[in-house]
């Protein structure tokens, strides 16, 4: 397993040894271990999701503002543009994103910590997205950032347009939004 930083270096790509040949492939999709070893940190992961979208489905920017989440994501079939914005107002980060293709292929694995709003873009015709979590869903402590918010400013792919939930089409502004103070 390889972890690599994003341009906001708290944001990892996990990359997991994949071995395949003609008849298919094998990987060890989660190891504590290997994980530990190659990111440093020592995380227990209390709740495993599941979501399956349509291609156009937007979801996002969720994140809890009580019990934060910090998620190990992953797609298994499809592929999605996957997307972390540093929302904790101490950070020299804050406010600023990074996004990255995951799909069945390539098999990359993003960590966001807790203390980012989280969304993703499905690109194929649709996508299982998998997660880790390191505490509960929270709903009376979730929260949604815009996701077209242009004091971010994600460049979302072109060609696709989005399909939202009714929460996530009244996401706050970042300058509105409850965040993390530290």
């Amino acid at each position: 397993m390889k972890a690599t930083p994003t341009r906001i270096p708290d944001v990892l790509i996990v990359e997991p040894k994949v071995f395949g040949d003609s008849r298919g492939f094998f990987y060890e999709s989660f190891n504590q271990q290997a994980f530990a070893q190659a990111t440093g940190l020592d995380l227990a992961f209390v709740q495993d999701n599941h979501s399956r979208s349509a291609q156009g489905v937007l979801r996002g920017l969720h994140y809890q503002v009580q019990n934060p989440q910090g998620k190990l994501v992953r797609v298994v079939r499809g592929a999605v543009f996957d997307v972390a914005v540093d929302i904790r107002r101490s950070s020299p980060t804050f406010g600023q994103w990074v996004g990255e293709e995951l799909s069945e292929d390539n098999h990359r694995q993003m960590w966001v910590p807790p203390g980012f709003a989280h969304g993703f873009l499905v690109l194929s015709a649709s996508a299982d997205f998998l997660y880790k979590t390191t505490d509960y869903y929270a709903p009376a402590h979730e929260r949604c950032i815009a996701w077209n918010d242009p004091a971010i400013g994600i460049e979302w792919p072109d060609g696709i347009t989005p399909l939202l939930s009714a929460k996530d089409a009244v996401g706050a502004a970042l300058q509105d939004a409850e965040v993390f103070t530290s």
